[in-house]
């Protein structure tokens, strides 16, 4: 797979559509069009003490800054490389008696890198900070209250030493950080912990099928030598084949919606009315509103009864996920499908809502069975509506795979396995993290496997003591949040 730097896009003007990025050479399913490094990136409020401050890497024990007593990191080399941009913050933080929020945070580490090195093009950047868009006009009441108080927090944060910058440009940084911000994930890519800016990734346009994905890559620091070192970065990757001339797109949402209300939030969080191709043919809405077909064909006020139960039912099992009732879910899930299953198609966005959060409350309960039921009806629909090297999809058949280990069904396990190895090595590539945990699980269901095929008896004799002789590893917790969204966006 190549590797591509920057002179393999170039930034052009669209009508109506302002900058995009656009190839300068053919790439193929899985090349990296090209790696960027952050601008500038802030860890969550929430997730300060848990997270390391360079890598974004979550770790068991973390190294403390002594100066601010704020900042932590994985090792004294992520510390050491985070002095440049730590020391600014570390004295601020001290003057100012304590760390003020993660906007605030990541608008100050902008400006002194901007004291640093101007304004303008930055090495490796198509496009400066200033020429970033901020659509502050755009913003509600609400947003405009926002941002006065994040500029009068920063007035009160920001040394009257450093280098003062006008009330214009500072609503102009956080304007670029309310559009721009880029959610950060952790190694397992399984949840957001921070935010940061790249430049060069905000010039990529919206398209609800794009041919391209985003990967964060936390970079690597466990090489004894620091030229094997790697920094933290993200990839910007090929989905399917592009040729020169072609423009780079990403998507900004989850396809998993209707163009609707897909069109909706991307009005709403961006500023803009998708005019991408499924969304103005409103390509596989059909499937995503799919009922039941043949002679027990049910009426419109039927299905409009049981979409209108789902939804009642998904903001229940919200309230009871987010005070840990799992039975309770299990419940809930259970009777909607009751309702469901004679009503709506395979392939209906409720019915697959609905199959998403079973599968993975009874794994967490270790009701191992009928998690793997409901997780390979959600995968069948999956497969049908998503883009074939979508890396939600990838993540989605992983754990489909992982439940049916669990539950002792070998072969559709392994099968699992190897398709979202498949797309993870697209989407992620054979480096990442995640791709590497799942080599290792290819590598041993297909061991499994063999044995289970040679003599299944023995077999399930070998799974049971191996269980018995180790802790059962039990499933993560259900997260009340959805994957990591591409852009962050304040709630």
């Amino acid at each position: 797979m190549t590797k591509g730097g920057m002179e393999s896009v170039e930034v052009f003007t669209t009508e109506g559509k302002g900058r995009g990025l656009k190839a300068q050479k053919e790439f193929l399913p899985g090349d990296v069009i090209f790696a960027e490094p952050a601008y500038a990136a802030v860890v969550f409020d929430s997730l300060i003490h848990v997270i390391c401050h360079t890598c974004f890497k979550r770790q068991e024990r973390l190294h403390r800054c002594g100066q601010c007593k704020f900042a932590y990191y994985c090792d004294r080399t992520c510390q050491r490389a985070a002095w440049l941009n730590h020391k600014n913050e570390c004295s601020a933080i001290k003057r100012h008696g304590k760390a003020p929020t993660e906007n605030i945070r990541l608008a100050a580490r902008i400006l002194w890198k901007i004291e640093r090195e101007g304004s303008g093009l930055s090495e490796g950047c198509l496009v400066s900070i200033d020429e970033l868009q901020n659509h502050v006009d755009s913003f509600g009441e609400e947003e405009k209250k926002e941002l006065r108080m994040d500029v009068e927090s920063f007035l009160e944060f920001w040394p009257p030493h450093c280098q003062q910058f006008g009330m214009q440009f500072i609503s102009h940084i956080f304007g670029v950080i309310s559009c721009n911000g880029f959610t950060l994930s952790d190694q397992r890519g399984l949840q957001a912990v921070g935010v940061g800016i790249f430049p060069n990734l905000c010039q990529a346009n919206h398209d609800c099928w794009p041919n391209c994905t985003v990967v964060f890559n936390n970079g690597n620091h466990e090489a004894v030598r620091s030229m094997f070192h790697t920094q933290m970065r993200i990839e910007l990757r090929a989905l399917s084949k592009i040729s020169p001339g072609d423009e780079l797109t990403v998507s900004y949402v989850d396809f998993l919606n209707l163009s609707e209300e897909r069109r909706k939030q991307l009005k709403k969080q961006y500023y803009f009315d998708c005019t991408c191709e499924h969304c103005k043919k409103q390509l596989k809405d059909d499937l995503m509103l799919a009922v039941k077909v043949g002679e027990s064909k049910p009426s419109a006020d039927t299905v409009k009864e049981v979409i209108q139960l789902s939804k009642d039912t998904l903001e229940k099992i919200n309230k009871a996920r987010m005070e840990g009732h799992y039975h309770e879910v299990v419940k809930l899930c259970r009777d909607c499908l009751a309702k469901q299953e004679p009503v709506l198609g395979d392939t209906n966005i409720y019915l697959l809502r609905i199959l998403s959060i079973a599968s993975e409350v009874l794994s967490y309960l270790q009701m191992f069975e009928e998690a793997a039921d409901y997780a390979k009806r959600m995968v069948d629909g999956y497969l049908k509506i998503y883009h074939p090297n979508n890396a939600q999809l990838g993540m989605a058949v992983m754990r489909a795979g992982v439940t049916h280990w669990h539950a002792g069904l070998i072969e559709a396990g392994h099968g699992l396995i190897c398709k979202a190895y498949a797309i993870l090595l697209i989407t992620h590539g054979p480096s990442h993290p995640i791709t590497k945990d799942l080599e290792v699980m290819r590598v041993q269901t297909e061991m499994e496997l063999r044995m289970f095929q040679q003599n299944e008896f023995m077999y399930y004799k070998m799974r049971e003591a191996a269980l018995k002789n180790q802790k059962i590893q039990v499933m993560p917790e259900p997260s009340n949040e959805n994957a990591p969204s591409l852009f962050h966006k304040k709630e």
